[in-house]
């Protein structure tokens, strides 16, 4: 993750370059879409570090949400990446500027831009299937691969056509693919911040499976978030019977937290085992 930092970092700067150079407002919108990649690759690598950190007393989940904040952070820069981009390519399109957009060099940077985020995948893809972290670090690169296969064609028109337009045309494309990431982001952060139930997660189905182990007669006060992607929590009160709390619990517990961490990915359960006659008086017992 480590190079492909820097071959994002060094690739944004060269399109900077670019843009000044040739005018080009696409190589803009694809370097300002590569700042917000280059921010997310660096916030799954520090994710990656902190969430190493042991918990404390004042941390008791450890540092996994700073993941969160990262992500909110770079959401947002990608929504006003998209919004200046927008605005400025429509301006382009109702009102020419006479400033030529050098067709060759922008051709030439996109290219490059282009090769460096293939070898920038092939580096992340090994470790993307079993990593949430290198997964998201692989899709930022593949979204930079796609911009710069716009900024390509648009150079090609232009080369061909003579048409600038297709400059300003390419940049809305990009604006156009920044802006379901940003939202689906951001979404994702909203999830994590008001503790709402994994999208992956099935209540009903974690039910049916506790009910179905040896012991259990009823599970209620059930309650599952994530502390952030990929690290879920559960909680429940679970009804057994008689003979499992004479007999010991610790056999019933393990049985429950294996069923979880097998099935539904959950690494951190915590259950209250009571019988019936305690769950029958709880005041506010819910689902």
């Amino acid at each position: 993750m480590s190079i492909a930092i820097g071959i994002v970092g060094s690739v944004l700067v060269l399109e900077v370059l670019g843009a000044w150079l040739t005018g080009s407002l696409a190589l803009l919108a694809d370097a300002g879409h590569m700042l917000s990649d280059l921010f997310g690759l660096i916030v799954a690598l520090t994710a990656t570090l902190v969430a190493a950190r042991p918990a404390t007393d004042r941390a008791t989940f450890g540092f996994q949400r700073a993941e969160v904040f990262g992500a909110l952070i770079n959401g947002l820069i990608l929504l006003v990446v998209a919004g200046i981009v927008s605005v400025a390519a429509v301006l382009r399109l109702v009102r020419p500027s006479d400033t030529e957009v050098l067709g060759t060099p922008m051709l030439v940077v996109a290219i490059i831009g282009l090769a460096a985020n293939v070898a920038a995948m092939v580096l992340l893809r090994p470790a993307a299937a079993g990593s949430i972290n290198m997964r998201g670090a692989y899709l930022e690169v593949l979204g930079d691969a796609l911009g710069s296969v716009a900024v390509i064609v648009a150079a090609i028109v232009i080369l061909l056509t003579g048409f600038a337009g297709a400059d300003a045309v390419a940049s809305l494309v990009i604006a156009g693919m920044i802006v379901p990431r940003a939202y689906f982001l951001l979404r994702d952060v909203v999830r994590v911040f008001s503790q709402s139930t994994p999208a992956d997660t099935d209540v009903s189905e974690i039910r049916r499976h506790l009910l179905g182990t040896t012991g259990v007669v009823a599970v209620h006060d059930v309650h599952v978030w994530a502390i952030t992607s990929g690290a879920h929590v559960f909680t429940a009160h679970v009804v057994v019977e008689p003979t499992v709390l004479a007999a010991g619990t610790g056999t019933l517990l393990d049985e429950l937290s294996g069923c979880l961490a097998k099935h539904f990915d959950v690494a951190h359960s915590t259950f209250q085992l009571e019988p019936s006659e305690h769950a029958e008086h709880e005041d506010q017992q819910h689902r």
